[in-house]
């Protein structure tokens, strides 16, 4: 399953938290506090440790945490790239805002003397979300006598994320969830809101300037499937001059359903093979050219 041409190219919310959590991570293993983050009942309600928050939201406390966590927030890159970095960065700040304090607020009900997981739970299980209603299926296979899809990596890496700390890590992925469903369905109007211009070219001018220049030179999104879609019949590959298919018409319709031409719609399924995020990410890289 593919979540579009390789690296940050279009994804650069993603990279700077992918970046962000590394740092954090390393660093707190350098200084030997990584069993230190996690906020626990003590911290959250007795102390009010505030600045405990901000780590123990970003770093993780384990190496298997750190791989696994860093691959599904550079696969959910894919979201950032369907609604763009300004509404992605919406969702961002809410999953972990929301997270933070349905954790907090369990905490305060159970007082569990135990600490929860750190690192960005609340953001990547509020990614399934959206993962699971808006990602469609694109092919199925047998193993083992069960039926998995493309898509069972991702979810069986979000399983190994959960049991990397095993109970620790239960409360903040429910959490996360939970948050991820708030943004599903609206509520506040939290998908209608957009960061101003102001902020969101003060923050482009001081973290993702280098990624953008660096990106605008890349010519195609992978192999020889070339990238721009400029409203022009494009000479689709086909294998052992067998034609490609139709693309489904579902998957005209849900790329319809986001504001693109039908006609382009098409065209950039048959260009992507039928992967509807490669297409997506074709007519949004055709669209800022």
């Amino acid at each position: 399953m593919h979540a579009g041409p390789s690296g940050f190219h279009n994804a650069p919310v993603t990279r700077t938290l992918v970046i962000t959590s590394a740092i954090l991570t390393v660093a707190a293993g350098l200084r030997g506090r990584s069993q230190r983050l996690g906020l626990s009942y003590q911290d959250a309600i007795e102390n009010r440790n505030i600045w405990k928050f901000i780590p123990s939201v970003f770093a993780f406390s384990s190496s298997p945490e750190l791989i696994i966590g860093l691959y599904l927030l550079y696969y959910f890159r894919v979201f950032e790239r369907q609604i763009g970095s300004n509404k992605y960065s919406v969702f961002v700040l809410f999953s972990l805002i929301v997270s933070t304090a349905f954790e907090v607020l369990a905490l305060a009900l159970l007082k569990d003397s135990r600490t929860s997981a750190a690192g960005p739970y609340g953001l990547i299980f509020a990614s399934f979300i959206p993962f699971y209603f808006d990602i469609p299926v694109t092919s199925r296979f047998h193993m083992f006598g069960m039926n998995f899809s493309d898509k069972s990596a991702i979810y069986f890496a979000g399983f190994q994320l959960l049991l990397c700390a095993w109970k620790s890590s239960f409360m903040p992925g429910i959490c996360g969830a939970l948050a991820g469903f708030l943004f599903r369905i609206n509520a506040f109007g939290i998908r209608k809101l957009k960061f101003p211009k102001k902020i969101t070219s003060v923050i482009s001018r001081l973290f993702f300037s280098s990624a953008s220049s660096s990106h605008a030179s890349r010519p195609n999104i992978r192999g020889n499937a070339h990238v721009p879609y400029a409203g022009r019949q494009q000479n689709y590959p086909s294998v052992g001059h067998i034609p490609m298919p139709e693309p489904p018409e579902s998957s005209i319709a849900m790329l319809v359903s986001m504001g693109f031409n039908s006609s382009a719609a098409r065209q950039a399924l048959m260009q992507a093979r039928n992967d509807i995020n490669v297409a997506t990410n074709i007519l949004l890289e055709a669209q800022t050219r």
